[in-house]
């Protein structure tokens, strides 16, 4: 049995044989969230590999200190360590300093891309600041994100400032 795959398995309290384990990807062992088993139903999901940064679009925009605010109530991730959905309203406020703009369908598509992966709330919100910073060339980028409720608690995540 790989040692590794065996420690993160264990760590994990999950009991798996070695045939068992000899059918989990690497990528998955290295990842023991991309898929969990619960109530003998298994709950499959991507790793961050699958967020399409590509999808990204911009569009020269020469209006460097007008405010830009984009909206959606539709992002959707999953929780790695329930494998269920995340749900969030997600805020986007920037100022076009790098002469460019989002182009707003194509910004949809690399937001979809989130749909299917399992990453963390906070993580979510690193990785999206990360992409539009580098496909916007501005430092002025702000970006929220306000989770629906989960188990009586909700969580709000904000990555950058204007």
């Amino acid at each position: 049995m790989n040692n590794k795959k065996h420690h993160i398995m264990k760590n994990l309290n999950q009991n798996i044989t070695e045939e068992e384990l000899k059918s989990v990807p690497v990528n998955t062992a290295m990842n023991p969230y991309v898929s969990q088993t619960a109530e003998g139903k298994t709950i499959a999901f991507e790793g961050e590999e699958a967020i399409d940064k590509g999808e990204i679009r911009t569009f020269l925009f020469n209006s460097p200190k007008q405010l830009i605010e984009i909206i959606s109530h539709e992002f959707q991730a999953v929780c790695p360590f329930s494998g269920l959905p995340d749900v969030a309203k997600i805020v986007i406020t920037y100022l076009p300093e790098g002469g460019k703009a989002l182009e707003l369908k194509a910004l949809k598509y690399y937001l979809g891309t989130f749909r299917n992966v399992g990453v963390y709330q906070e993580r979510v919100n690193q990785i999206i600041y990360n992409d539009l910073k580098e496909a916007l060339q501005t430092e002025k980028l702000k970006v929220t994100m306000s989770y629906n409720v989960r188990g009586g608690l909700y969580t709000t995540t904000t990555e950058g400032s204007l």
